[in-house]
């Protein structure tokens, strides 16, 4: 362990100068302007204000991006699928796929008008828009003016849905499937919906303060791993953990989920664009670029701890790189999201390891790679970010603003510890009524049967 926080202080070092490097390259010269000839006072002419209009590329860009997005979660279900024991894949892969049917009902009725509609104390939206009253076809300009309103709504839906599912990793394989139904519904509503207005919504308090979360380091990432954490603790531990082997069941399936997460996270970053100019592209590079260095670090972090690269390390690397560069994506270039991503290797695979010793069961690593990853992307954002990138953006501390760093920190903090306070309340409550765990006998059983009467293989 002594030598993976070498090794990452090494490539911390690497990083603080990078972003130096980085931020003297980037500087440009400006010429001192030449003095106007005298003109006589014109008076100004009447600004005609120019109605949005729905830019046919740039909805086209953000509707494939919600299918990429969409396709996540799916390829989610495969990632924790393969991790978990034979007979918990199908009750593993239910719960990132039911995910689907239930925040979509919730986003539509009440969910995106709590989190994106008219502000209301810069802690949450109005309900001006549940049921998608008066989110039509025509631009909203405060969220994007070049597409309709219902493809920026229907964009947000995907981060919705595949949000709670992350938090499932920690309590796979022993948790009730209609305490998990009820949890979906509390949890968007208590947690999900007010942070995503906090960070995006117009008159958001975290966005007030000028903090970055270009694509949800802060509202996916922080929130769903800080929450796994809490329910780790409150659900307790799977039945014979330390003793028996549960070992992953199908690590190609594994391998093809986080495939899919990689293809499909182009479109969570580079559709956080709402638009399918420059900006998109550079968040598409970034993204490729950070998740590529995480699997190298994450896989040689493991081969100096452990003696042998593993594929499911590779994997969970890939995924850890691709948290880490999210909140940052819109706002950094290549060489600063190289650092992330080998940063972000490295940090989660130590936060991985730490569990055992600070003895709780989280069974697929939702705490170390995404509470972790999320939480290291935020305040990276506060180091590399650079307004040459993004103009609606701000530079870090590497660019010689440390208040946006400071503002970073407060927003983490804010999301930890938002996410885990109201998460212990909403499984204790769920725990007192209906339950939290199935019996001991259904846990020996297995989800498939005990909760769906199926199995996952017919052998």
């Amino acid at each position: 362990m002594k030598r993976l926080v070498s090794v990452l202080l090494l490539i911390f070092w690497c990083a603080a100068f990078a972003g130096s490097l980085f931020a003297e390259e980037v500087k440009t010269e400006v010429p001192a302007a030449t003095p106007a000839p005298a003109v006589a006072a014109q008076p100004a002419p009447a600004v005609v204000p120019v109605p949005p209009k729905v830019d046919t590329g740039d909805t086209t860009w953000v509707l494939i991006s919600s299918a990429l997005v969409m396709l996540m979660t799916p390829g989610l279900a495969l990632f924790y699928g393969g991790m978990v024991r034979r007979k918990n894949v199908l009750g593993t892969i239910m719960q990132s796929f039911i995910a689907l049917g239930v925040i979509t009902i919730l986003w539509v009725l009440y969910g995106y008008s709590l989190s994106f509609g008219p502000d209301k104390g810069h802690i949450i939206g109005g309900l001006e828009w549940a049921g998608l009253k008066g989110v039509g076809l025509d631009p909203n300009p405060d969220y994007a003016a070049t597409i309709p309103h219902q493809a920026f709504m229907i964009f947000q839906m995907m981060f919705a849905v595949i949000t709670p599912a992350l938090i499932t990793g920690a309590f796979a394989e022993r948790f009730k499937f209609k305490a998990y139904l009820l949890f979906l519904i509390l949890w968007a509503t208590v947690v999900y919906f007010p942070l995503a207005h906090w960070v995006w919504g117009v008159g958001g308090w975290i966005r007030e303060l000028g903090a970055l979360d270009f694509a949800g380091g802060l509202v996916v990432h922080i929130s769903s791993g800080v929450s796994a954490l809490a329910a780790a603790i409150i659900v307790g531990k799977r039945r014979k953990h330390g003793v028996e082997q549960m070992a992953p069941h199908n690590l190609t399936m594994t391998l093809l989920g986080a495939a899919l997460l990689w293809f499909g996270w182009f479109g969570f970053n580079g559709g956080s664009a709402v638009a399918s100019g420059s900006l998109a592209t550079s968040a598409f590079v970034v993204t490729h670029i950070a998740t590529a260095a995480a699997v190298l670090s994450w896989m040689f972090a493991e081969w100096i701890h452990r003696n042998k690269p593993t594929a499911l390390g590779a994997a969970s690397g890939a995924v850890a790189g691709l948290v880490a560069i999210t909140p940052a994506s819109g706002f950094v270039g290549p060489m600063p999201a190289l650092v992330i991503g080998l940063v972000a290797g490295v940090l989660c695979y130590m936060a991985v390891n730490l569990k055992a010793r600070l003895g709780y069961d989280d069974s697929l690593d939702a705490v170390g790679v995404h509470g972790v990853g999320g939480t290291w992307g935020a305040i990276a954002t506060g180091l590399f970010a650079s307004k040459l990138i993004n103009s609606a953006g701000n530079d870090g501390l590497f660019y010689g603003n440390a208040l946006l760093l400071l503002n970073q920190i407060i927003s983490v903090g804010a999301a930890w510890i938002y996410s885990f306070a109201a998460t212990l309340v909403i499984l204790k409550v769920l725990d007192w009524t209906v339950g939290l765990r199935v019996s001991e006998e259904d846990e020996a059983d297995g989800l498939d049967l005990s909760q769906h009467g199926e199995s996952g293989y017919t052998l």
